[in-house]
């Protein structure tokens, strides 16, 4: 990482009045632009700082974050917000216009003006009551969301702060993810980050709590969270909930153990009276839950989630899955089902691996009972692959495979129970408060405090 990250760095920020090639602002100027920070511009405030509303001389409507103090540490997280979102450029992720110094008088970070708020605001707030969000909206946030985190995953940065007070909304609904200010830039090639436990009680990741190993499903976990908010209306945390409900996660996972999907979701959205909303609610419920395992090992990546996504929003409930695999693999469009993260377009062998698990895959997934093979079948299908012979040179097996392309299954039965096994795991509780006491699984000290 440069030098000009690091808070003690000698570096004046305002030399050129540029900074990692964002504008340098004045205290002055920002504070014209705000009235003073007139308390009656106040967007919202929350653990590190008030947001105000502004208008720059050029006439550009902004959001101004002030940072509550102008400490080392303040100073520290105000230069990695700056950081990160100097790097990034996606169309759901807040832009940023620049910053004052880190010398002036106050810490300020100026951002484009989102207009409509919060998507917390809709589903709990004062506007929630009077115009509820419909479900095609919530979906299409839901999807903007993930596309946005996708990419910030891609690009090695964790958010560590997933909330729906953190997701913006413009007037036509359109998602823009914001507050980087505890994101952490991932380092290459390594599986986690050891830190001390950050975020919002009631969207922290547990095993993250437990562990104190930062990873990229810490914020599946917060997303997941989202998800149950979306489709409830209910928020992330409420203290006049049983006490064992008082996490909307434990909640959730409750209820859709159960089945209780009509306990769980609000029946504004016409879960009782429109079977799609049914159907794509109940598929989001779904994912949202192998969001919300303890075990980050079972949680989806957010690629995945994504994809998932936009399949419940095509047509097709979660666990129809199986029917897009088939119709990729019959059009032989391997590529477009298989991860490309896996090494598909870069290694041969991996490509050839993978296309021949997908062909097997495809026999499994058979509609006639007679032509799917057995499992001890699969198993040695599976070890040649291993080994080095593709599928199709199994001259018995390339034989069967080519006639049973020829048919195409119809689709499995919506809200079948594929997610069974997953069902029946107990989890331990999500903490209410991120100070909670939980007994680590580690035995020395984390080896970083952010």
């Amino acid at each position: 990482m440069n030098s000009s990250s690091d808070p003690s760095s000698k570096a004046d920020l305002e030399g050129d009045g540029v900074y990692l090639s964002i504008p340098i602002f004045s205290y002055t100027e920002l504070g014209q632009a705000t009235n003073n920070f007139d308390s009656e511009k106040e967007l919202g405030d929350g653990g590190f700082g008030t947001v105000y509303y502004g208008k720059l001389k050029d006439g550009r409507e902004v959001a101004v974050k002030r940072l509550y103090e102008h400490n080392y540490k303040r100073v520290k997280q105000f230069m990695n917000e700056i950081e990160i979102l100097t790097r990034l450029h996606h169309k759901n992720l807040v832009c940023l216009y620049g910053c004052s110094s880190r010398r002036s008088r106050e810490l300020l970070l100026v951002y484009e003006y989102i207009p409509n708020g919060t998507v917390a605001d809709h589903l709990h707030g004062d506007q929630a009551k009077s115009s509820p969000l419909t479900w095609p909206i919530r979906m299409s946030i839901a999807i903007e969301t993930a596309s946005a985190l996708a990419y910030l995953h891609a690009s090695d940065i964790i958010h560590r702060d997933v909330k729906t007070t953190n997701i913006l909304v413009d007037n036509n609904f359109s998602v823009k993810v914001a507050d980087f200010g505890l994101s952490r830039l991932f380092p290459k090639d390594v599986t986690h980050v050891s830190t001390v436990p950050q975020g919002t009680p009631g969207y922290v990741d547990p095993e993250y709590h437990q562990s104190y190993q930062l990873t990229d499903k810490s914020d599946v976990y917060s997303f997941g969270v989202v998800l149950i908010e979306l489709i409830s209306s209910m928020p992330a945390v409420d203290i006049t909930r049983h006490r064992h409900e008082i996490n909307l996660s434990n909640l959730a996972i409750s209820k859709i153990q159960k089945c209780a999907f009509d306990e769980l979701i609000d029946s504004r959205l016409g879960y009782n009276s429109d079977e799609e909303v049914k159907r794509m609610t109940t598929s989001v419920a779904e994912l949202a839950f192998q969001c919300l395992q303890q075990d980050k090992e079972i949680r989806p990546s957010m690629e995945n989630v994504l994809q998932q996504l936009k399949i419940i929003q095509g047509g097709e409930s979660m666990e129809n899955l199986s029917n897009l695999a088939i119709s990729k693999i019959q059009k032989c469009a391997v590529e477009e089902l298989i991860d490309s993260r896996l090494g598909y377009n870069s290694d041969e062998g991996v490509k050839r691996t993978t296309t021949s698990v997908a062909e097997l895959a495809f026999q499994c997934l058979q509609q006639d009972k007679e032509t799917r093979l057995s499992m001890e079948n699969v198993l040695q299908q599976l070890k040649t692959i291993q080994g080095g012979e593709s599928l199709e040179n199994l001259e018995e097996v390339h034989d069967d495979n080519k006639r049973s392309k020829n048919t195409l299954p119809p689709p499995s039965p919506p809200y079948c129970e594929e997610a069974g096994l997953l069902k029946n795991i107990r989890l331990p509780p999500s903490p209410v408060s991120v100070t909670a006491k939980w007994a680590s699984s580690i035995s020395t000290t984390p080896n970083e405090s952010v």
